[in-house]
């Protein structure tokens, strides 16, 4: 039997296959994932955008800091050394010799197989003298002539070669190792386990150590475990929470303290600038709200962490923020780092409300409260205001460029047109709004409009429904209702195109006469406005009328329920009686024909009923099935988060358009459906919200709220009404459960099965 041998890379040729595969396996995933992005790229976008954007505090800040810094320049050249490295190491495989080589005599001979006896003889002569040693031939060749010559006219060698492929019998079979022989050497042992050790015992240990506390700390949207255990402590304890609390709780956030987050700074100087931060914010007499809110932060309470150096320090940065104030230099750079981190900070705290809501809902103790809708709506509010750099009962016109607090009353105390908000001022026309902001030179005003013109404008469009049921349009008492919510975002700038093309086609006169209908017609969004203003004063004013009504005459809201529940039986019992109006006149019809029929037609008309129904359900299964598999796969789609930019004057970081969806009960003060975050509304969105109906039959007016992460006034409400019925009674006697039997109606199934069976072998034997 063979022996095996296992030998080492000497020649270190073999040492290479495994060097460029180990390279290869590094270098091309790495340069697809780290190579630096084209930075001309962005330096176009911004460029295209300079005209719109171009006073927002993000994008100077781009502008003095290109962020052209070391780390893309070192990115390069580690990759093209590794692509050098690689290159070198395949060059060297493709240079060097196979040992290992299939032995043929035939090809060492330069013969073809199956050459006679005499060619070989004849070409070994030949050759011998060609490299014989004693002529100045080679050795190592001459050998191996010989040895296929012997191979070839030998039998005992040429029966070797055809067995085992070589001439002198079976060989040890020999293993190659694709490392070099200096490893195992002995004298190399201590510096190679040396090696081996500090790799493996104790860098690599170390570096899944760190990694591994550094991941338990944070959660999956990267805040940390302690930050989220704050917020729920502190919402938990505070049920509703005022704008002035829920700032407190923001700033004691984990993300500021140093301890826990090395990029957070505090200086010695932190002591001294904070305090005189808030004495020039107390001589400034235009920031009375920022007064009395810094006048709020005393020492005295003992709610640690919100009484800690830190988060005083961000409190009063945040506040400055909204008030629009300039801080000290030193203190800019912490200022930004505060707002960077602010709109996720948030949004955790969105998440923590939402969760202690559903905790609550899930238990019945009396004692556990859930935060109020007030509390969910603020954090929304707050990120508005962070990002704006406004307080929360400033005017959204201040989000405007070119517009302060001085000509800002001009504009909302004009006697003409009182303009509120940027609807109202969206609404005016051309020359009205020109005439309103007098006071801008033309390149401030046309700056003003090109940023107006960029804002947001959406609109939702409502299907309630039900799901995996027959009728998905009828609403029962504990069904599963999905609200499917359509999105689409314009530009204000494009619906002001639309509208202006109306109402120049509206303007042209066709007939004499029209003129005063086509002037009443040309006003755009402000008749529509004022419409709507009109329809909403109607509407309260109608409730009005209902006071002198007597209280015996108002029935409660049992009552209103049950006689809804009354007219909707009373119509299921008038389209019963129909049916079968329907169907006796049928019977009379058809008396005759069915008269004519035998058995066994009758069942082939229900066969092919059957037939027509099942096929109709297995269409309408399909169909449903295939509108999951659209939205499984929709969900599976990996969208970007990028939508548009965020115009914000104050904000440090370039921000993404993102919005909040949710369904709420106005009246009771309750959450119906969670919050959505929508983050990837670019032109068109489509989200579903699934809620569990009420547990009572009745009508119910619910809300749904679009809210910005970012703009403020720009809110979108609409009402949605839900008319729940009684669920239907299970039939006893479903067919679907006919097979489903249990005891001894399966004994008797069985039993009269074999009756049937023993009866139809009986009636195959007469017949035989």
């Amino acid at each position: 039997m063979a022996g095996q041998q296992f030998q080492y890379d000497d020649s270190g040729n073999t040492f290479f296959y495994f060097l460029t595969s180990f390279v290869g396996l590094i270098v091309i995933p790495a340069t697809y994932y780290l190579w630096p992005r084209d930075q001309h790229a962005e330096q176009i976008r911004l460029k295209n955008i300079r005209n719109v954007y171009g006073r927002c505090l993000w994008y100077r800040l781009r502008l003095l800091k290109p962020q052209q810094n070391i780390i893309p320049t070192v990115k390069k050249i580690v990759l093209l050394a590794g692509w050098a490295l690689f290159l070198f190491l395949a060059y060297k495989v493709s240079k060097t010799d196979r040992e290992y080589q299939e032995y043929n005599p035939y090809e060492v001979l330069h013969l073809d197989p199956g050459a006679s006896i005499s060619e070989i003889r004849k070409q070994y002569r030949a050759l011998s003298l060609k490299y014989h040693p004693d002529k100045g031939g080679d050795e190592v060749m001459f050998m191996r002539i010989a040895k296929a010559y012997a191979a070839l006219t030998d039998e005992e060698s040429r029966k070797n070669w055809e067995e085992f492929g070589n001439p002198d019998g079976p060989q040890a079979t020999s293993f190659g190792i694709a490392l070099p022989a200096w490893i195992v050497d002995q004298k190399n042992s201590i510096l190679v386990l040396l090696v081996y050790g500090l790799a493996f015992m104790v860098i690599l240990p170390v570096v899944v150590g760190s990694w591994w506390y550094r991941s338990i700390r944070y959660s999956g949207d990267q805040i940390l475990i302690r930050t989220t255990q704050i917020y729920t402590y502190f919402v938990y304890k505070t049920r509703n929470m005022d704008m002035k609390r829920l700032i407190m709780v923001l700033a004691g956030a984990s993300e500021f303290d140093p301890q826990y987050n090395k990029d957070a700074t505090s200086r010695p100087a932190d002591n001294i600038q904070i305090p005189q931060l808030c004495s020039l914010s107390l001589q400034n007499l235009r920031q009375s709200q920022l007064i009395r809110e810094i006048g709020g932060i005393n020492l005295k309470k003992n709610e640690p962490p919100l009484t800690c150096p830190y988060s005083l320090k961000a409190r009063v940065l945040l506040l400055t923020h909204l008030a629009r104030m300039k801080v000290p230099e030193v203190l800019e750079e912490d200022q930004q780092f505060i707002l960077k981190k602010s709109p996720a900070l948030l949004q955790e705290m969105i998440n923590v409300i939402c969760q202690l809501i559903i905790m609550a809902r899930s238990r019945e103790e009396r004692e556990f409260r859930a935060p109020s809708l007030g509390s969910l709506e603020n954090c929304m509010k707050l990120s508005q205001m962070t990002v704006q750099g406004l307080q929360q009962f400033k005017s959204p016109l201040l989000q405007l460029p070119h517009i302060e607090e001085d000509n800002l009353r001009r504009v909302s105390n004009h006697k003409k047109y009182k303009i509120k908000s940027i609807q109202d001022l969206v609404s005016l026309k051309g020359s009205d709004r020109r005439n309103l902001l007098h006071f801008l030179e033309d390149k401030k005003y046309d700056e003003v409009m090109a940023v107006l013109g960029s804002f947001p404008y959406v609109t939702m469009d409502i299907k309630p429904q039900v799901l995996d049921d027959e009728d998905s349009n009828n609403i029962t008492v504990g069904s599963l209702v999905t609200v499917l919510v359509t999105l689409t975002r314009q530009t204000m700038a494009e619906v002001f195109e639309k509208e202006q093309s109306i109402c120049a086609a509206e303007e042209q006169p066709t007939e004499d006469g029209q003129g005063d209908v086509n002037k009443v017609k040309s006003k755009g969004w402000q008749q529509k406005n004022k419409g709507t203003k009109k329809a909403s004063k109607s509407k309260k004013k109608k409730p009005l009328k209902k006071k002198p009504v007597p209280p015996s005459l108002q029935p409660p809201k049992q009552q209103k329920q049950k006689q809804a529940n009354g007219e909707i039986v009373a119509k299921e019992e008038e389209e019963e009686v129909s049916d079968k109006g329907s169907e006796s006149e049928e019977e009379e019809t058809n008396r005759d024909s069915q008269s004519e029929k035998d058995d066994g037609s009758d069942r082939d008309t229900d066969r092919e009923q059957d037939e027509k129904q099942n096929k109709d359900d297995e269409a309408e299964w399909q169909e449903l099935q295939q509108s999951i598999q659209r939205k499984e796969r929709a969900l599976l789609e990996t969208k970007s988060k990028i939508t548009h930019p965020v115009y914000s004057l104050f904000f440090p970081e370039e921000k993404q358009e993102w919005w909040w969806l949710y369904i709420a009960d106005r009246k009771e003060q309750m959450l119906i459906c969670m919050p959505y975050h929508v983050c990837t509304l670019k032109d068109k969105e489509e989200v579903e919200l699934k809620f569990p109906a009420p547990g009572k039959p009745g009508n119910y007016q619910y809300t749904v709220y679009l809210r910005s992460d970012s703009y403020m006034g720009l809110d979108q409400i609409k009402p949605l009404k839900l008319e729940v019925h009684e669920a239907k009674p299970v039939p006893e006697n479903h067919p679907q459960w006919d097979t489903a039997i249990e005891g001894d109606e399966d004994q008797e199934d069985s039993e009269g099965f074999e009756d049937s069976f023993e009866e139809e072998e009986e009636e195959e034997e007469d017949d035989d």
